[in-house]
């Protein structure tokens, strides 16, 4: 057998501590995971600096890779994810300056305006999702 010289001496306490943070085998789990996540969300925002942001990048990894293999995405338009987002986290068309004026997200929503890739990307990043739950819309206004 190998030895594990590159692993600190002490990463068996450690892993102990560590490894229910990172280990989603089932529902309750994930739940959990997903409230961990949140809690790291309001404590560190995007502040890269902060102690535990690779936590919360890693964490959210180890989510998404539950969901693709645990969830299918929803045979639903972009748009009416963005508006399903909007109404679980309680936002308006004023709320989302990164997409675009209210008038263009009312354009989204009522399916008068597809989404962009840029668009897309941007909403993926804000509500923490893979970015291919929005791409039904791009791919069927090729």
């Amino acid at each position: 057998m190998e030895n594990l010289t590159i692993l600190p001496p002490d990463i068996n306490t450690h892993w102990q501590a560590i490894a229910p943070l990172l280990m989603i085998r089932n529902e309750e789990e994930y739940e959990q995971a997903v409230e961990r996540l949140n809690a790291l969300i309001d404590e560190i925002g995007t502040n890269e600096e902060h102690p535990l942001y690779n936590l919360l990048e890693t964490l959210g990894t180890l989510i998404e890779v539950y969901e693709l293999e645990h969830y299918s995405i929803p045979d639903c338009s972009g748009s009416d994810i963005l508006a399903y987002l909007m109404e679980e986290h309680g936002l308006t068309v004023f709320d989302l300056p990164e997409i675009g004026t209210p008038d263009i997200i009312e354009e989204i929503l009522s399916k008068n305006q597809p989404l962009t890739f840029h668009q897309i990307q941007q909403l993926a990043e804000r509500f923490n999702v893979n970015y291919q739950v929005f791409m039904k819309e791009l791919e069927e206004n090729k």
